[in-house]
């Protein structure tokens, strides 16, 4: 098939695929997908396909190479060189942080690589305005970590601005969530008739050795013929001997270049290593070598590459690979230093580190600059190699390991743990300096909690802690914080009393120097909350829950400026129930974190926000923080979180009544105790929604008496469990309603003293039910999960209902059913209105109308709420990491179904989700 001037040989799916993405973004719609398949296969053909079907369509190009693979953000200056100029009309504070970026200005930018993908994607919004782009990626696996990072990050946040991204890769570059195309092999009909085309005097036996060895491949098909002599193709001089493809392809390449004069190959070698296809700059150096530019003549006429201007660019990456392997290891290290000698900062560091031949302190520093460099610039998965490589050529063992603790935190910061874990764990062994062990500890714990192996953490962390108590208190108390949530989410309760054991002996922290505040605990509040969770951990309610509870308020006022401890208190006040604070923390930690860029605590943030959310019965508020952390925490690797809000959603799927969804999302969210005790309560909740009360006990027993048990769901469905177990006619019932009895007395919250009177009704006798259900009503008044009190309002309508007083029960089971509809509780409304129905109410099926929020999807909502609020279209998408044009977009869809046509009629809406 021909596209333009690209001819394409069995590749008619694949082109389909691509022209339909095309056209989509022509058409005012956004998608991105990978073409991904061996070298040679077709992927850069079909990337100029859609270059060739792109007519009217502005086309931005990048490749990756491997020599700038180490380099910040190389791949993403190719892609905007053209585009360069338009970076002055974005925003002042992304337009700095893009030149910051891309090394346009000597200002430092903000250091968090995701206001790069939002000034990206802000850049590419205008862009498109003025007529629709396709951004085109090829060897996408060779691209540097940070130019990956933000391109996929744009990618994904693509939605309606006529865009297209295209990505070309082999195995190796990981882009979760895009639609991929897999370029299959030739078949035999189509290869041999690609072979008649070009090489029509091929001798039959070597054209089925080729078809053969080539296995449809179809650079193979090109390149293993072309590699053979004359006497070989006529077949009269055997070929060589068989060898894998990509192998014999390199090989027939390296064939073609052995037969170049030796300065020639020499040239190549510069041009390979220098990777950016800069003329001058590998002219110099090949002078220096004894190389004129001449040399160049003789691999042009053999179409090995090409000359453009100011540029030599190889036909193929392979050719490449090549020239670079046909060197040999002495000449190849005289290439680097000729190369060294004519660069600067990055790229003379990454030459020097190419030409070392044993450790080099001064090359070791210049690598550690550019890694400092690269964190500066918002690339820190670039900084990883640069740290890694200096502390390869370190001279010092203290130095060496000091700088692979640096690689190890800038790894597991951008989401690579397992690198993360390989890295920190060859800085310990070279180190006995109780502070970098503690550094290397947060790593490791880190790496460990994601993996699922929460409690190995916590012992790790404690035992790192205790040596630096009295030497560095605050990273001590650092350490304790971290691992107290590990124990606790791996449900090790002697691991919990034993970092609040360490942290009682702790000495409260000094002023921390410099900005280091941002990751280390103010003094008191770290050491009360890590207290009163061994407090729990001993069954010490009456003192742990207040000193909690008094931690938590303390927060509210005195918010700490650490990181870590901020997620620990949001932690803890779902620990304790009080979803309101946890909601507010976790959204004003939230809002810091996307002001400032630091999207790899988002996705806990709002993790956390989402469950406050979902327990204060804000369901679509929670249903769209839990997408957007979901989305954040897929890109940044954070597999627990992704666990937790599968548990998150698996309780919503419960409430709703959604069976299926709620065992596909319980399934996703084990791993810790804390994960499996959250599936096993919407798993029993579901099946008390559906009428199993034997079902119900045996999940809702395994969360309560399981290593889990004092985690906030947890305590919280221990009255699902007394309900069941009263339905089912387990003895259990009287034992667990005392015991969360005890918990809701110790901590004060109104809906737990209500639910625990709910409970106290199912148990006692018909007479005395009436006036425990009507205490708990009226304690559920003054607030908090509007679900629990919807169901005591159900159990005391059955119950008047049941009792002939059926005017009483009406105005319960009639307050239950908006709830439950307002929840979008399905099977609990239908509950309801039968028993209105039996109370002889003729409310209708439905609730008529809905409020404005109902009418919207999550993301509209959440997009008309900032409008409602005076926010213009970009500090929206800037808040939100969007585009402006996707902004506009979901406006468009929601004014009509709100039925507005100004920002002024939409700030008069009431648009609250409750």
């Amino acid at each position: 098939m021909v596209v333009g001037r690209v001819r394409l040989v069995g590749r008619d799916e694949e082109l389909a695929a691509v022209t339909r993405l095309v056209r989509s973004a022509r058409e005012g719609r956004s998608g991105a997908a990978v073409l991904r398949g061996d070298a040679g296969i077709g992927k850069s053909a079909l990337l100029d396909a859609a270059a060739e079907a792109a007519e009217g369509m502005r086309v931005l190009r990048a490749t990756g190479v491997g020599a700038e693979s180490d380099l910040p953000f190389a791949a993403l200056h190719m892609l905007l060189r053209p585009v360069l100029p338009a970076v002055g009309g974005l925003p002042d504070d992304q337009a700095h942080t893009l030149r910051s970026a891309l090394g346009l200005t000597d200002g430092g930018g903000n250091g968090e690589r995701y206001l790069v993908g939002l000034a990206l994607l802000t850049l590419l919004s205008d862009l498109a305005a003025e007529r629709p782009l396709l951004c085109l990626v090829d060897d996408a696996h060779w691209l540097d970590p940070a130019s990956s990072d933000v391109l996929l990050f744009a990618a994904r946040r693509l939605q309606a601005e006529g865009i297209a991204f295209l990505f070309a890769a082999r195995d190796g570059f990981d882009a979760p969530g895009l639609d991929e195309v897999v370029p299959a092999a030739l078949d035999r009909p189509t290869a041999a008739a690609l072979l008649r085309e070009r090489f029509p005097g091929l001798a039959r036996d070597i054209r089925d050795r080729v078809l053969e060895e080539s296995e449809g491949n179809p650079l193979a098909l090109i390149e293993l013929p072309a590699g053979l002599s004359e006497e070989q193709r006529a077949g009269r001089t055997a070929p060589p001997a068989a060898f894998p493809v990509r192998r014999r392809v390199l090989d027939t390449l390296g064939a073609r270049i052995d037969r170049l004069p030796e300065a020639t190959r020499l040239l190549l070698a510069v041009a390979a290593a220098e990777g950016t296809g800069e003329l001058g700059v590998v002219l110099q150096a090949a002078q220096a070598l004894g190389c004129a530019e001449s040399d160049l003549d003789p691999a042009d006429r053999v179409g090995l590459l090409t000359l453009s201007g100011v540029t030599v660019a190889f036909r193929h990456p392979l050719v490449r690979s090549a020239a670079y392997q046909a060197c040999p290891p002495s000449k190849r290290l005289a290439v680097h230093r000729a190369l060294a000698a004519v660069l600067d900062g990055d790229r003379r560091a990454l030459q020097l580190a190419a030409a070392a031949t044993g450790p080099d302190d001064g090359i070791a520093r210049e690598l550690e600059e550019a890694a400092e460099r690269a964190r500066a610039r918002g690339a820190l998965p670039s900084a990883v190699p640069f740290y890694e490589r200096a502390a390869d050529l370190s001279e010092d063992g203290a130095q060496r390991a000091h700088r692979l603790m640096r690689a190890a935190q800038s790894s597991v910061t951008v989401g690579r743990t397992e690198r993360a874990r390989d890295l920190a764990e060859r800085a310990d062994g070279l180190t006995s300096d109780p502070v970098l062990l503690a550094g290397t500890a947060m790593v490791l714990g880190t790496v460990e909690f994601e993996r699922g192996v929460a409690s190995k953490a916590a012992g790790l962390l404690i035992r790192r802690a205790e040596p630096v108590t009295r030497s560095d208190p605050a990273l001590a108390h650092t350490l304790l914080v971290m691992a107290a949530d590990n124990a606790w989410a791996a449900g090790d309760l002697p691991a919990v009393r034993e970092a609040a054991r360490l942290i009682r002996a702790v000495p409260p922290p000094g002023p921390p120097p410099g900005d280091e505040g941002a990751f280390l605990p103010p003094p008191g509040i770290a050491a009360d909350s890590v207290a009163g969770l061994g407090e729990l951990a001993d069954d010490d309610l009456d003192a742990g829950l207040p000193r909690l509870a008094a931690v938590v308020d303390r927060a509210r006022t005195e918010p700490p400026e650490s990181l870590i401890v901020r997620l620990h208190l949001c932690s803890v006040a779902l620990t304790i129930g009080d979803d309101e604070t946890a909601m507010e923390l976790a959204g004003a930690d939230a809002a810091a974190t996307c002001r400032r860029g630091l999207l790899g605590a988002l996705p806990a943030a709002l993790q956390f926000q989402a469950q406050g959310q979902l327990m204060t019965g804000r369901h679509r508020d929670a249903a769209l923080s839990a997408e957007e952390a979901r989305g954040f925490a897929h890109a940044t690797g954070k597999v627990r979180t992704t666990a937790r809000l599968s548990a998150l959603e698996a309780r919503a799927a419960a409430i709703a009544g959604d069976a299926e969804r709620c065992r596909e999302a319980a399934a996703r969210s084990t791993g810790t105790a804390e994960a499996d005790a959250a599936a096993a309560c919407a798993l029993g909740l579901l099946a008390l929604t559906t009428g199993d009360a034997d079902g119900a006990v045996r999940h809702l027993a395994e969360a309560a008496d399981g290593p889990g048990r004092l985690t906030g769901l947890a305590v919280a469905s221990s009255a699902d469990l007394v309900e069941a177990a009263v339905l089912s006619g387990a003895e259990r019932a009287e034992e667990d309603a005392a015991r969360f009895a005890a918990w809701a007395q110790a901590s004060g919250r109104p809906w737990a003293r209500a639910l625990a009177l709910r409970c106290r009704a199912l148990l006692e006798t018909a007479d005395r039910a009436g006036g425990l259900y009507a205490e708990a009503l009226s304690i559920h008044e003054q607030g908090g999960r509007p679900f629990e009190q919807a169901r005591t309002a159900l159990l005391y309508g059955e119950w008047l209902r049941r009792r002939k007083r059926k005017g009483e029960a009406r105005t319960h089971l009639r307050s239950s059913l908006r709830e439950f509809e307002r929840l979008g509780a399905g099977p609990w409304a239908d509950r309801a209105r039968a028993e209105l129905r039996a109370a002889g109410d003729t409310t209708p099926e439905r609730a008529d109308g809905g409020t404005p929020a109902s009418l919207l999807t999550p993301q509209e909502l959440q997009i008309a709420r900032m409008a409602a609020g005076g926010a213009g279209n970009r500090e929206i998408a800037s808040r939100l990491f969007l585009s402006h044009r996707t902004v506009e977009y979901h406006l468009y869809k929601a004014y009509p179904k709100l039925g507005v046509r100004t920002r002024t009629e939409l700030s008069r809406l009431d648009l609250t989700d409750h």
